[in-house]
């Protein structure tokens, strides 16, 4: 998502290069830009209208910095109204009050309602350490709570058996009755959708709502932001019939222009609170609007690439890892270890989007699909190896590669080119060691791979490709 706009922003912002100061004159091309890649991004016209008459008065205003770089200046000044609109902080669900605290989801049919339920009840458990109760609410579809106790079975989440024989109303008063006897914290329910907003659906979830006794919900509605505008108007409509409280983007990882992140809170005034980014239920993240307007304009996003390491990587394998390199020590086992610390914090493309400066390369690399199946293929050849071949990968001779490539279901020398890679990364990763001894601050320059396990890029600036190696023999692969 964000990259056709992305591409907009950086070709808008290069009037600017080479300019003594911003001027009426000289920022009036880079607007048209700007407002044309919004538009294009399905993004509100009223939205677009107000955040170009703010770049514009702000730019030329007496706020703007002498002795600064214009195209900097403006960047920055871009960055800050794009993160306005989307609103100013981030605002989780409020979980700070006395009692079981009830969580509506609602939303149309297809949306990723039944998901989100199960991805925040997750959530919630791990990060807030709450003891959450999920509750199939969905009596038009049947099949929404065998999929809700399915996803609860899998990570281990306590459910409601719901009768879905009666209304969703009656349902919610003995979820909630039933939480309050066994101490749980939060009940999310899982409401019933509809193909399109209708007085049945919205009064339905009203009854729902007023059965809680008093207490006041939170109302997260699950828009699919591949649905642009259209997502802001039913946002809008179901605010409108049932206040609702937060918004959750979900398919954020889709090829959506993004204009629904950049309209609903500035159209219903409903703070978007969390965006749903694949199939997974740990694929939940916090909105944060600067982190994102970071992101659109490759700014990166560092905070979150930090906070995403801090979960997926498992800090005493990564001080032993680093104990092992001390010695001198670098195994298949080990490298094994890194891809999969590097597959948890999720895609390639994703996490070098968070890197700053690292968008634009990425668009003139292309389609990163290659190197992830090149990293599926040394899984598998790995996964063939013995233990003591992981360890020692200098025992494998030609009968040992005979074994691994017919365990894997590769060549013969696909294996030994795999061995031959691995063995410049260990050469790599000692010389590394070396310079950390040395006391040389921060990383070698060049390093073929950009990070270990990660292959190089194409069109980087690195070793010329190797035969062998095609398209990706810059790098390790």
């Amino acid at each position: 998502m964000f990259d056709n706009l992305s591409e907009k922003f950086a070709d808008a912002f290069k009037n600017l290069q080479g300019k003594g100061k911003i001027t009426e004159s000289n920022i009036e091309d880079a607007l048209k830009q700007v407002r044309t890649a919004l538009l294009e991004a399905d993004v509100n016209f009223k939205v677009v209208k107000q955040f170009i008459n703010a770049v514009k008065e702000k730019s030329l205003g007496e706020k703007v910095i002498s002795g600064v770089d214009p195209q900097e200046q403006f960047i920055k000044i871009v960055n800050d109204e794009l993160a306005l609109i989307m609103g100013t902080a981030n605002e989780e669900v409020n979980l700070e009050r006395e009692g079981v605290v009830p969580i509506l989801v609602v939303g149309l049919n297809g949306q990723g309602k039944t998901t989100f339920s199960g991805k925040l009840s997750l959530h919630l458990t791990k990060k807030k350490n709450k003891k959450v109760l999920l509750v199939p609410a969905d009596t038009f579809r049947p099949a929404a709570k065998d999929q809700l106790i399915t996803l609860a079975k899998s990570m281990e989440m306590d459910w409601f058996d719901s009768d879905l024989s009666v209304h969703p109303k009656e349902i919610a008063a003995k979820a909630m009755s039933f939480a309050k006897e066994n101490n749980y914290d939060v009940v999310i329910i899982d409401t019933a959708g509809r193909l399109h907003v209708d007085d049945e659906l919205m009064g339905q979830i009203k009854e729902v709502r007023e059965s809680l006794n008093g207490l006041d919900p939170e109302v997260l509605m699950v828009a699919d932001a591949m649905t642009g505008q259209e997502a802001v108007n039913v946002a809008k409509v179901f605010h409108e019939a049932v206040n609702l409280t937060g918004v959750v983007l979900s398919k954020m990882d889709s090829d959506a222009r993004g204009g629904a992140a950049l309209s609903i809170r500035h159209v219903t005034g409903v703070p978007i609170k969390y965006i749903s980014t694949g199939e997974k239920m740990k694929d939940l993240e916090l909105f944060h609007p600067d982190r994102l307007a970071g992101r659109i304009l490759d700014m990166g996003d560092v905070v979150s690439l930090v906070e995403k390491a801090e979960e997926a990587i498992d800090q005493k394998e990564a001080e032993n890892m680093m104990k092992n390199l001390e010695k001198g020590k670098f195994t298949v086992d080990d490298f094994m270890k890194q891809m999969d610390m590097i597959k948890n914090l999720g895609s390639m493309s994703s996490i070098l989007k968070m890197i700053p400066g690292m968008g634009g390369m990425l668009r003139q690399v292309g389609d990163l699909s290659p190197a992830e199946d090149e990293m599926k293929r040394m899984r598998v050849i790995i996964n063939s190896m013995t233990k003591k071949e992981r360890q020692d990968y200098k025992l494998i001779k030609e009968s040992r590669i005979k074994r691994i490539a017919g365990g894997s279901g590769t060549t013969e020398s696909q294996v030994k080119d795999f061995i031959a890679k691995f063995r410049q990364m260990e050469k790599m990763m000692g010389g590394m060691m070396q310079m950390m001894k040395g006391g040389m601050p921060g990383m070698p320059g060049g390093m073929p791979g950009g990070m270990p396990g990660m292959p190089g890029l194409p069109g980087t600036k690195q070793k010329k490709p190797r035969k062998k190696g095609g398209k990706w023999g810059g790098g390790f692969f």
